[in-house]
């Protein structure tokens, strides 16, 4: 049996106090009656179809959860929802593949809704030496690789910048996409070691004149020093397709680039 919480109205109306919108500033921007949303949200009316898709256009909520909306209204999914190896998406993975190959001899990387690692091209792979190898095994979260004491963490020079980036880029995701593997995922993360010298360095979080957050590893051949960009399909309207991120990492100084180049060339 349905209950209170799987109803459309109750759904709308949480999706709103998400999106901190009054019933007024959504109606307005809905084009409809602000008492024709209370009685939405009340249950005293019922959706349409197109309407429960015009809402959640306006509340930007996730395709996956506008499918979970009309299910709640007794609709059938409107957004469909392929593996990403279906035949359906080989041109989103050519897409896929190419950025990746394209970014070299720079580290470029896919990404699922959840951080899982899709793909990655050869330059990211010369980043993980010395990584413990069962945060390699089975399905990769790139995040605990990131943030783990035995994964990247150790060799991260701006360990406390960069995990403020990462945990506060991750609380942005779940505000907005309320999905509790993330939530779940971010206390893991908060829950991992710092060292005492990561520490010291939160008190001038904040104070830096950079453009940008960096990610600055230790290596063999010296500190390498990136900038990370992220590509999404914008124009998706595949549930699975619309969750892939790519990340791309470009070289912030001439040292960075020449020691990619010189990575890539002994492969």
């Amino acid at each position: 049996m349905k209950t209170h919480t799987d109803s459309i109205g109750f759904l709308l109306r949480q999706w709103r106090q998400r999106r901190r919108l009054s019933q007024l500033a959504l109606a307005l921007d809905a084009g409809i009656s602000q008492r024709h949303l209370s009685f939405l949200e009340s249950g005293r009316s019922q959706p349409s179809r197109d309407m429960i898709l015009h809402l959640s256009r306006q509340l930007d909520v996730p395709l996956r959860d506008r499918n979970v909306m009309l299910h709640s209204a007794g609709y059938a999914p409107f957004f469909p929802q392929r593996p990403l190896d279906a035949p359906e998406l080989s041109i989103a993975r050519e897409i896929i593949d190419r950025i990746l190959r394209g970014h070299l001899p720079h580290p470029a990387l896919a990404v699922d809704r959840h951080w899982t690692l899709l793909s990655a091209n050869a330059a990211v792979h010369h980043l993980l030496a010395g990584v413990a190898p069962h945060l390699l095994d089975g399905d990769v979260n790139v995040l605990r690789l990131s943030l783990h004491p035995e994964g990247l963490a150790s060799r991260i020079l701006n360990l406390a910048e960069w995990r403020h980036h990462v945990l506060t880029r991750l609380g942005h995701e779940i505000e907005r996409s309320a999905d509790p593997v993330l939530a779940a995922l971010k206390n893991e993360l908060e829950a991992f070691p710092v060292p005492v010298a990561a520490r010291s360095d939160l008190a001038v979080l904040g104070h830096s004149q950079a453009i940008a957050v960096p990610l600055r590893l230790k290596s063999n051949a010296g500190p390498l020093s990136f900038l990370a960009t992220t590509t999404v399909f914008g124009t998706a309207v595949d549930v699975t397709l619309s969750e892939v991120t790519i990340e791309a990492f470009f070289p912030t100084d001439k040292e960075t680039a020449d020691m990619m180049a010189v990575l890539d060339d002994g492969t």
